[in-house]
């Protein structure tokens, strides 16, 4: 009775795998994907092998979808291209990039032509039009401009323990290394924050904004300490 219900569950899927590469789905490993029979996928995409999309999903014409996706009720437009990465009641623009390992959870929008590189989280934000979040950035509760940059290792601190709130990015806007925007702020237009930079204020347009104390170097302090031991060159 088991080993009856499971053909009957792998026939139920290669027959929603034939019907969409019959409408022009090419697919790299058949018995590898698993498609609701609610999912519509566009003409000319490719499946990769191990990709899951669930629900009501609908993924446009051209696009890619790599290994070991995980897509539920998500929008996904044209050209998209998606590598092992996690998308949950999210929508993505025409020519977008994501993955991989990145992780959109629901409520979050991204606009065409964007960036959302390996190790990124967005949740319940948006992204405009051509933004770029290449690496190792959290996105929590934010609304983030067309045209903007997001260096690596930027977040969004959203939380306080006990409210979350949100933040907006302005178009143009350029967010350094290893920046911490603390909720809720505003960074205006074109305004560029520098590396490393903890903001806890608005920032208006066209400004720089640097909030780091001055490095200082202090010789022999290592040594002097007996942390460290210089080698005598022979």
């Amino acid at each position: 009775m088991f080993r009856e219900e499971i053909e009957k569950k792998q026939a139920q899927r290669l027959a929603v795998v034939e019907k969409l590469a019959a409408a022009g789905v090419q697919f790299i490993d058949e018995m590898t994907a698993y498609i609701d029979d609610t999912v519509t996928v566009g003409a000319g995409t490719v499946i990769g092998p191990c990709v899951t999309l669930k629900g009501s999903t609908a993924i446009g014409c051209g696009c890619f979808i790599g290994q070991n996706c995980v897509i539920t009720d998500s929008k996904i437009a044209d050209n998209v291209k998606v590598m092992s990465s996690v998308i949950t009641e999210s929508a993505v623009g025409s020519g977008t990039a994501v993955g991989p390992f990145a992780y959109m959870r629901p409520g979050s929008k991204v606009g065409a032509d964007c960036k959302v590189g390996d190790f990124v989280e967005i949740k319940n934000s948006t992204l405009g039009d051509g933004t770029k979040a290449a690496h190792l950035t959290y996105i929590g509760d934010a609304d983030v401009g067309a045209g903007v940059n997001l260096g690596c290792g930027v977040v969004f601190v959203n939380y306080d323990g006990t409210h979350k709130y949100r933040s907006t990015v302005e178009d143009g806007a350029f967010i350094g290394c290893n920046c911490n925007l603390v909720s809720p702020v505003r960074i205006g237009e074109g305004a560029y924050i520098a590396a490393g930079s903890t903001v806890t204020e608005d920032v208006q347009a066209d400004a720089l904004y640097i909030a780091r104390s001055r490095g200082r170097e202090i010789p022999g302090w290592v040594s002097a300490r007996g942390i460290w031991k210089k080698k005598d060159k022979k």
